[in-house]
């Protein structure tokens, strides 16, 4: 069953609507966040809501974090499922032309819906990949350090991925190199070194990403963000992808390559999901309390 919030206000499928010159229906022109929440907690719930304001600077996006924090608690409340997905998206409102509109016009909306989590073998076993068959060339044109509306060249490739009968697509450069997910960041291990591509440019600063490095510090896991070519991917020790809803996935074959599995992937994951507990716990409590 789905929740909808608008603009503070919950309303029913049938109300759940833009208006058709909204900026987010003419342009993709939006902003989101996509959250996960258990038993009653948002995960991560500031580390989203800084990313969001920030992306909400850049672009010049009205964004009351106030407003949105005490709303997406107020959509937690009203679920009936311990385990949901929560979609947080931003818009301008109306516009006319190519000219913005006044801040005063913008939306917010909040969708919730149950979320399931991945089978048991998919998080023993691993993942299939494969390498999407779209590029991304122009970081200052797509921005795609920001979770923007504009999700053309993702949806693209998780497509292309379902129809392969693979979870993920990578996004690759036009000289070889491996950057991320159509909804992941990746990941590889090598000699007891952990690896990803900086974040930035073509690579998103995922929430999950960045618990991954703090859990490889407190681990005593080395690491390092640099790029990571094809050959690297085939000859990891691991590999494994991030976000927000399934945390880590370990990849078990790209392409039809088989890779190697070890015991970091786990590990990593095991921290993660306790960094999750406690800060959710703190966040949450934190911010109904503010409310």
């Amino acid at each position: 069953m789905l929740t909808f919030n608008l603009n503070g206000r919950f309303v029913d499928a049938e109300q759940a609507k833009l208006a058709c010159n909204d900026s987010a229906v003419l342009f993709g022109d939006s902003l989101f966040e996509t959250l996960k929440t258990q038993d009653g907690h948002i995960q991560f719930l500031d580390q989203h809501l800084d990313r969001l304001e920030l992306a909400a600077r850049l672009l010049s996006f009205p964004c009351d974090r106030s407003t949105l924090r005490r709303a997406l608690l107020e959509t937690v409340e009203r679920l009936a499922t311990p385990l949901a997905r929560l979609r947080l998206t931003l818009s301008r409102g109306p516009m006319t032309g190519l000219t913005l509109p006044s801040p005063e016009s913008g939306h917010f909306f909040i969708s919730a819906s149950p979320y399931q989590e991945p089978e048991s073998n998919e998080r023993q076993q691993g993942v299939v990949c494969v390498f999407a068959p779209n590029r991304r060339v122009n970081p200052l044109s797509h921005l795609p350090q920001l979770k923007r509306g504009n999700y053309a060249d993702c949806l693209y490739a998780a497509d292309y991925a379902r129809r392969k009968g693979a979870r993920e697509a990578l996004f690759q450069t036009d000289d070889g190199q491996v950057l991320e997910g159509a909804t992941s960041n990746l990941f590889i291990i090598k000699n007891d070194t952990l690896f990803t591509p900086p974040a930035g440019e073509l690579v998103l600063a995922g929430i999950i990403r960045r618990q991954v490095l703090l859990a490889a510090q407190d681990l005593g896991l080395s690491f390092e963000e640099r790029s990571l070519s094809v050959a690297d991917l085939f000859a990891a020790d691991e590999a494994f992808l991030t976000n927000s809803l399934f945390s880590l996935l370990p990849i078990a074959q790209i392409e039809g390559r088989h890779l190697s599995h070890g015991p970091w992937t786990a590990r990593l994951a095991t921290a993660v999901a306790q960094a999750a507990t406690a800060i959710s716990a703190a966040e949450n409590h934190t911010s109904r309390k503010k409310s």
